[in-house]
């Protein structure tokens, strides 16, 4: 049954996409630092880099970020390999977001040496975030669904 991994793989992959594609939509069209309002009263647009992790934890990190980032994607690429045809939708969710989330971080700061970020809450002071950092946050959300399903 290597379709459940071949579909882990496919939207991992679609959200690299997505997530790369919005990271350079952002450098093409946002002044750096300047809010433009998207959604009003929800969502800004503001083309920020980070150096380092979630929140701007671990400043000027981006090379051994980076390299985090790969043995992450790695690591969830030979997990996947073996225990993927194995899980449940909820798992198999949670690991392709995973993966999309490492790699599309981990591209940004192999690349430019920092993560690019353009997406601003509004309603609350909240770190500037991506896609990247969306599926990461999908993928945790999935674990508790999946682990709210077994009780």
């Amino acid at each position: 049954m290597a379709g459940k991994r071949f579909w882990i793989l496919l939207s991992a992959a679609g959200l690299v996409l997505l997530d790369q594609l919005s990271k350079q939509w952002w450098l093409q069209n946002l002044p750096p630092g300047v809010s433009q309002r998207w959604i009003p009263g929800l969502l800004n647009l503001r083309l920020v880099w980070n150096d380092g992790a979630a929140f701007s934890l671990f400043r000027n990190g981006a090379l051994w970020l980076g390299w985090i980032s790969l043995l992450v994607s790695v690591g969830l690429l030979i997990w996947i390999g073996r225990r993927g045809r194995q899980w449940s939708r909820w798992q198999a969710a949670a690991a392709a977001c995973l993966l999309a989330g490492s790699l599309g971080n981990g591209i940004d700061r192999w690349r430019y040496g920092a993560v690019i970020d353009g997406l601003e809450l509004v309603p609350f002071s909240f770190p500037v975030f991506n896609l990247a950092d969306v599926a990461i946050n999908l993928a945790v959300l999935c674990l508790l669904i999946e682990a709210i399903r077994q009780r």
